[in-house]
């Protein structure tokens, strides 16, 4: 394939870890992205992996959120990226998806946390609430800041196209509940990974790779 080609095909994926993790985790990810001739970005949240910020230092999802929202700032004007949000990351890239619409081409929720535009953006995260404090170390689900905060818009998160890649062996988001969120949410464009885990970038990275790229080629 020729340079050309590759980079008009060419798309910029941020890949954004869920609590407890970091940019790490999608060691196995980025190679292959980036063999198929795209750009991928990895960042460590505040307070998650090399991040020198102190959980207890963190109060709210914006300040948890900083280093995504850095990124997307500094994107140039005519720039779209691809966000993908794995677990809790969900809500970090549903809210850089409200700031910055107009720089997503479609956000990619990979079993995550998926707020709606109905209800406050605690709103998942309360429904399932044991699962999630069995899944997630204490203070790192900022409920009551979500709780507090305006629902996402329609106009801005609500405005920018929307996937989730389910998958089906996950023990910390189980299957019943992934589909009650991709309902809750309104999410048509659906894939799933049969026999993936929670961590699917790690267990299954080429059908993730795969996955991707069939989802980001609908909105070019």
């Amino acid at each position: 394939m020729g340079s050309e080609s590759v980079t008009h095909s060419s798309n910029h994926y941020i890949l954004v870890h869920g609590v407890c993790h970091g940019a790490w985790c999608w060691y196995k990810i980025k190679p292959l992205l980036e063999s198929s001739g795209h750009k991928v970005t990895l960042l460590d949240l505040a307070a998650s992996g090399a991040n020198s910020k102190k959980l207890q230092d963190v109060e709210t999802l914006s300040e948890y959120s900083e280093p995504l929202l850095e990124v997307m700032e500094s994107l140039p004007p005519n720039e779209k990226v691809v966000l993908v949000g794995h677990s809790l990351g969900g809500l970090n890239i549903a809210l850089a998806m409200e700031k910055f619409p107009t720089k997503v081409q479609v956000g990619v929720f990979l079993t995550a946390v998926v707020p709606d535009t109905q209800h406050k953006p605690s709103y998942v995260l309360e429904k399932d609430l044991e699962l999630a404090m069995s899944m997630l170390r204490p203070g790192s689900l900022f409920i009551e800041d979500l709780s507090q905060q305006k629902n996402f818009s329609k106009v801005g998160y609500g405005s920018v196209p929307r996937a989730f890649i389910v998958c089906t062996q996950d023990l910390g988001v189980p299957l019943e509940f992934q589909r009650w969120m991709i309902e809750n949410a309104g999410i048509s464009d659906v894939m799933e990974i049969n026999g993936a885990d929670h961590m699917v970038m790690l267990s299954k990275p080429q059908e993730l790779c795969d996955c991707l790229l069939k989802i980001v080629m609908k909105y070019q």
